[in-house]
């Protein structure tokens, strides 16, 4: 296993977006922190539940597209940001079996990581596994390169990027990509906004539970007294942005002492902080960013009720670095 990121860089940056996110105005803290176990073990609660689609409608599209996807990339190595679990990397390792030699499962979680990948190894015994412990915003450049990749970004990971950052991160990894590499970028579409709000409010509380979670983190991690209970659980649909937005709503006036950063904050009762953006494209949104980025965009699927796509991209030939 390669390992670009250590616990202690991970501690330095989370007390870094703990400090600046707390005291911009408005408040927000970054979604990857949701993430430690018990929010790993929330978040596939949710992916099961029924107002929360986007699961369902990737997996649904990779099992009618792969042999698509194969044929239309040949892929040597599968480069996956995010690996997570690899549930839904595994259609793509089976229709990839007659070209690919190398999975290269990129994520955080070092453990977590190290077991997905020995699962995939086992039962891909011919394929070279090589797990990556790194952040993917930070570190495309030193991830593995490698003949005809086929770089996976899935589960519409990519809405919670705002859109200069988005476009940025997409050109990053155009730089890191060859002529004969390809990009297969999940992607959530704009819906009708009560279904976009119920997958992220549902009904049993899941949702608001891992969106609470956030603060037992900062509580375990940097010596914080935030009151999970004394914050409500929000989310609205930004229609100028075409986002959903996640929050914590103060439901009263306190004070949360974080001592690993040194700081003292002040919630008004009813103050909110935005905990996650998760931005929802139209063909065109995609395309024109991919373009930006110095990607053309190649094929687009979707699921029947047209809710989620999967986007393969290209390096476009000739074309001008991205500023």
């Amino acid at each position: 296993m390669d390992r670009f990121l250590t616990a202690d860089d991970l501690a330095k940056t989370l007390r870094r977006d703990v400090r600046e996110g707390l005291e911009a105005r408005p408040r927000t803290l970054p979604p990857k922190w949701f993430y430690d176990e018990r929010g790993s073990a929330l978040f596939e609660e949710i992916t099961r539940l029924e107002e929360y689609y986007p699961t369902r409608r990737e997996r649904e599209i990779l099992l009618a597209r792969a042999p698509d996807i194969a044929a239309a990339t040949g892929a040597r190595t599968l480069l996956e940001l995010g690996a997570g679990s690899g549930e839904k990397t595994r259609l793509l390792l089976d229709a990839l079996r007659g070209t690919l030699r190398a999975y290269v499962p990129v994520d955080v979680s070092g453990d977590f990581l190290a077991e997905s990948a020995a699962r995939i190894a086992a039962d891909h015994p011919r394929l070279s596994v090589r797990p990556v412990v790194a952040d993917y915003e930070q570190h495309l450049h030193l991830l593995p390169s490698g003949e005809r990749r086929l770089v996976a970004f899935l589960g519409g990971t990519v809405g919670n990027m705002p859109p200069a950052a988005r476009i940025g991160f997409l050109a990053g990894l155009r730089a890191t990509m060859g002529d004969e590499d390809a990009l297969l970028l999940g992607a959530d579409l704009v819906k009708d906004e009560e279904r976009l709000v119920a997958a992220y409010d549902d009904d049993a509380g899941v949702t608001a539970e891992f969106n609470r979670n956030v603060l037992r983190v900062i509580n375990r991690e940097l010596e914080a007294d935030f009151v999970p209970a004394a914050y409500e659980h929000v989310a609205v649909w930004n229609a100028a942005e075409e986002w959903i937005e996640m929050r914590l709503r103060s439901v009263r006036d306190q004070v949360v002492r974080v001592r690993g950063v040194d700081l003292e904050v002040a919630f008004d009762a009813g103050e909110e902080m935005r905990t996650e953006i998760s931005a929802k494209f139209r063909r065109e949104r995609l395309e024109a960013e991919l373009g930006a980025a110095g990607l053309t965009l190649a094929e687009f699927w979707t699921d029947g009720a047209g809710d989620f796509s999967l986007c393969l991209a290209r390096p476009t030939k000739n074309a001008p670095a991205p500023a």
